[in-house]
């Protein structure tokens, strides 16, 4: 993947660039492709749900509403990622298990952990704006991430 620093400089005017608030947790640092979106809080049912179905390269973003309460993902949700071929996870909340998903062929960025785990209602949204980090993540737009930075841009991007 080219390094966001590149992509910054090349394209900066056509890019939303997030505030740097993430920290990585998984055994794969970069990520890139096609946003996918979940709004949740304190539930992570459908982050399950969507990381079931074939991630086809795209990037689930989720919207977490930064709690620091419990955690959204953990290495059973994060294997189905990998089992399903999605690109990545960016979570706008905890994650749980990052000792064991930081050895796991995903990329995922998070705000922090915490051990407990998230209620099951199912409640929540799918594939809907999604406004944190100082950007807004659409459904369909293209999310590029490494250690230096997250960036989104309306469409794909080549260098």
């Amino acid at each position: 993947m080219t390094p966001v620093t590149d992509i910054c400089d090349e394209f900066s005017d056509h890019l939303q660039i997030a505030e740097p608030i993430f920290t990585d947790f998984g055994g794969v640092l970069d990520f890139a492709g096609p946003i996918s979106t979940v709004k949740c809080f304190e539930d992570n049912s459908l982050v399950r749900i969507a990381l079931e179905e074939p991630g086809e390269g795209r990037v689930l973003i989720v919207d977490g509403g930064a709690s620091d309460r419990c955690a959204l993902l953990g290495d059973n949700v994060a294997q189905l990622a990998i089992d399903n071929g999605w690109a990545g996870i960016l979570v706008y909340g905890c994650i749980r298990d990052s000792a064991d998903i930081s050895q796991m062929d995903v990329a995922v960025k998070a705000l922090n952990t915490h051990p407990k785990k998230s209620f099951k209602k199912n409640t929540g949204e799918r594939d809907v704006p999604v406004r944190f980090a100082g950007i807004t993540f659409m459904p369909g737009d293209w999310i590029y991430a490494d250690l230096d930075g997250v960036v989104v841009s309306e469409s794909e991007l080549s260098l």
